[in-house]
């Protein structure tokens, strides 16, 4: 039940802005053979050995947020764009979603951009085709702001805080918050003890900051979320498999990408394509021994999915000792590691 995975959060430990030093943050060590550790998110290459392999998704957030207007009233509108549906048609999540109807036109930065819904669906989800003269993505860094969760409050002085530094494939709508933790130089340093990367692609979409609305988590409908594995990665995967090796997770968003490789193929495979992965207590894990990822949201997918790695009591308690030790939650928050 949705209850089973609540817990207490004062909002003094929701942190607003990044720490200045990305690998300063703490690091909370679940070892799920039992017992816990205190350190600080630099000493995650003590953790991992030659042979394994980091599991780092590479997506890239747009500034994905619009505020406009609409042209027959003038009415202020704000869309979120979460999907490229192809041919210049987007999902969005608009606001208010009321006011935008089929056919409704919505303007941008006095017309450099235009969307027009073309197909209205629930929960304030519009299909809006986009108009435009030149590059999409130059348009959006001139008019659009980073999507931030709800919870942060504060303006972002850096937009570059909320990526990753090894951000490549531009079409997220939130950021995989796990790997901001990392540097490059921290990352030269991983590499140089014989630890393999290894980067694949999940664009984060609305699967996975959507509410969990009911009480029977097993009724619960994830968004689609498109992801992308090369044959590169695919036969280091499966080598490290072979090998003993172990496959390191960086973020929920690698996990949902690895599992459902592994439960469409008998092995990882080059493949694109879209999931709705809800991974929650009771599924099987076959592509992934461990995982660095941060505190979530209670009664959260997210939480839900530490949940079925961990176990759910076993996470929760150690929720409820970060809380004690006032580790910070969410996305520029503190992080954790289970093995």
């Amino acid at each position: 039940m949705l209850e089973d995975y609540n817990y207490e959060l004062p909002e003094e430990l929701i942190r607003q802005t990044p720490l200045a030093k990305r690998d300063a943050s703490r690091l909370f060590v679940l070892h799920r053979n039992g017992g816990n550790e205190d350190k600080h998110f630099y000493d995650i290459i003590d953790y991992l050995h030659p042979g394994d392999v980091l599991v780092l998704n590479n997506t890239k957030v747009i500034p994905a947020r619009l505020i406009g207007v609409k042209e027959e009233t003038n009415a202020v509108i704000e869309l979120l764009l979460l999907k490229d549906q192809g041919e210049d048609v987007w999902e969005c999540l608009a606001r208010p979603a009321r006011r935008i109807k089929v056919g409704t036109v919505v303007q941008f930065g006095d017309g450099l951009l235009r969307a027009e819904c073309v197909q209205e669906k629930e929960d304030g989800i519009r299909l809006m085709r986009l108009l435009y003269s030149g590059i999409l993505l130059e348009i959006l860094e001139k008019l659009g702001t980073m999507p931030l969760p709800p919870y942060i409050h504060e303006k972002l002085k850096d937009a570059n805080r909320y990526q990753t530094v090894y951000a490549k494939t531009p079409g997220s709508a939130a950021a995989p918050t796990a790997g901001l933790h990392f540097t490059k130089e921290l990352l030269a340093k991983i590499q140089d003890k014989g630890i393999k990367i290894a980067y694949i692609t999940l664009h984060v979409g609305l699967g996975t900051f959507r509410p969990v609305a009911v009480q029977n988590i097993k009724e619960h409908h994830m968004h689609t979320e498109y992801y992308e594995m090369s044959q590169e990665v695919a036969d280091l995967l499966n080598h490290t498999r072979e090998t003993g090796g172990r496959i390191i997770a960086v973020g929920t968003t690698s996990v949902r990408t690895l599992e459902t490789i592994r439960c469409d193929h008998d092995k990882f495979v080059a493949t694109s394509g879209w999931t709705d992965i809800f991974i929650y207590p009771g599924f099987v894990f076959q592509g992934t021994d461990a995982l660095i990822t941060n505190f979530h949201l209670p009664k959260s997918t997210l939480l839900m999915l530490i949940s079925a790695f961990a176990g759910r009591e076993r996470v929760l308690d150690a929720y409820r000792e970060a809380v004690e030790k006032k580790y910070y939650f969410f996305s520029f928050g503190d992080s954790m590691f289970i093995e």
